[in-house]
């Protein structure tokens, strides 16, 4: 028996219950036809609650669970800050209020409860980021280039985007000591990422789980700290938005691979850290008339052209290599040409 299907029954009962006192006041009829009366509405309750009963009760409770589950942990607590001041400021009018002639001293002090406990929740959760600032261990810091003060915000935080997450390279860059600071990881970010890993896509679901996976790696070995934000742009509703303006809040760079965002993070002084870029940077650098030794796993694009790649993914093309297929060659530089997809090597085989 589920537990729907008991508040159901219980239901039922409650309003069958209900359904019968109800029909007291409607003495409308004799005694005999008032009998009926009471079974019919009792009957008529009894089918109402049967209905009706989950949609007040377990509905409900989900819905808030699901909502109170998705809540940052800053905006509930600030949430029950605010619902203690607003009931304390009522509990102190309490009593004014009941000196008050009827029936307002038995109505008031309970609408005052309402209003002031909703009031205080509602101011609490709008500066709850103020709040949190305010709370912070970590103090004021002063920007050494421009004189200003930000709130509990160091200089050595990277925020982290979901692109760069999702493809992995951030858990072994963390590892080699490169990146100094803390990541810092946005509550929206960690559920942009969640999202797609209970895609229906199995390809995005797939990427989704990786990234948590390698989100979970972070934090329990790398040597870097990471943390999970609760700091959120209410006005913004794109990620991307809200990370170029979360970064210039905290005055600190973004960590992505994510090229739009690389673009427009530049466009509004947005210092950005692609790792895409990195990995560009860190290849084996080789200059024409060196020698290096390919394997040829394909033909070219042109006639007896054959393709193979470096350990880094770059890709060298070797004229007159077809005939080398699925061989490991020598080969000489001729030319190094860089494009927006990396770095191209064209050369001959050295036979």
């Amino acid at each position: 028996m589920t537990v729907e299907l008991i508040f159901r029954l219980v239901g039922m009962v409650v309003f069958a219950i209900i359904g019968a006192q109800v029909s007291r006041y409607l003495q409308i009829y004799p005694s005999t036809q008032t009998t009926r009366l009471s079974i019919a509405m009792a009957l008529s309750f009894a089918a109402l609650g049967l209905l009706v009963t989950p949609w007040i009760t377990i509905r409900p409770y989900k819905w808030i669970r699901y909502q109170i589950k998705r809540m940052p942990a800053s905006r509930l607590l600030s949430a029950v800050f605010g619902l203690t001041i607003g009931l304390a400021i009522s509990a102190l009018l309490v009593p004014t209020l009941t000196k008050l002639p009827s029936p307002f001293n038995q109505i008031l002090p309970l609408t005052f409860s309402v209003i002031f406990g909703y009031v205080g929740i509602a101011i609490m959760v709008m500066r709850h980021q103020d709040i949190v600032a305010l709370l912070s261990p970590v103090g004021v810091w002063t920007n050494p280039r421009t004189g200003r003060k930000s709130m509990a915000t160091p200089p050595d935080v990277i925020l982290v985007d979901s692109s760069a997450i999702i493809d992995g390279r951030i858990a072994d860059i963390s590892q080699t000591g490169f990146v100094r600071g803390t990541l810092l990881v946005p509550r929206f970010v960690l559920l942009e990422v969640q999202h797609i890993a209970d895609s229906s896509d199995p390809l995005r679901r797939n990427r989704g789980r990786r990234g948590l996976e390698i989100l979970n790696q972070l934090q329990e070995s790398s040597i870097i700290p990471v943390r999970i934000t609760d700091r959120d742009i209410e006005h913004v509703r794109e990620i991307d938005d809200k990370l170029v303006m979360l970064a210039k809040q905290l005055q600190c760079p973004i960590l992505t691979t994510d090229y739009g965002l690389n673009r427009v993070a530049k466009l509004q002084g947005v210092l950005v850290l692609n790792i895409n870029e990195l990995a560009n940077a860190v290849k084996n650098v080789y200059l024409p008339g060196e020698t290096l030794a390919i394997r040829i796993i394909q033909p070219g694009k042109e006639p007896r052209q054959g393709v193979g790649y470096l350990d880094d993914g770059t890709m060298v093309v070797v004229q007159n290599g077809s005939r080398y297929i699925d061989n490991t060659i020598q080969v000489t530089v001729t030319k190094v040409l860089q494009t927006t997809a990396g770095r191209m090597i064209f050369a001959e085989p050295d036979i």
